[in-house]
């Protein structure tokens, strides 16, 4: 896992007191890639499971993890795309 995927992981398990994340750091697949080198932002792929999901939509449990990236979002992400679960949704698949 690379640094910047580490300290991602780090924030969503703190903020959303998740049980599992997995951050894949997949920058590397779009080198040269025009908006990616003008923010020297990366592209990460994640799973999150967290109670804080239960009842949400995923529209809203996306929010909630935007939300916990903050400035993340604005400084080291330029594309982030998310699964999010419930531990009872982990836990059956």
């Amino acid at each position: 896992m690379s640094e910047r995927a580490e300290r991602i992981a780090a924030v969503l398990r703190d903020a959303l007191d998740a049980t599992h994340v997995e951050v894949a750091d997949e920058s590397h697949l779009h080198a040269g890639h025009a908006g990616a080198r003008e923010s020297d932002g990366g592209h990460f792929r994640a799973v999150i499971v967290s109670e804080r999901f239960e009842g949400l939509s995923r529209v809203a449990a996306q929010r909630i993890v935007f939300t916990a990236l903050g400035d993340l979002m604005q400084r080291e992400i330029h594309a982030f795309a998310m699964t999010t679960h419930t531990p009872e949704e982990w836990a059956a698949r």
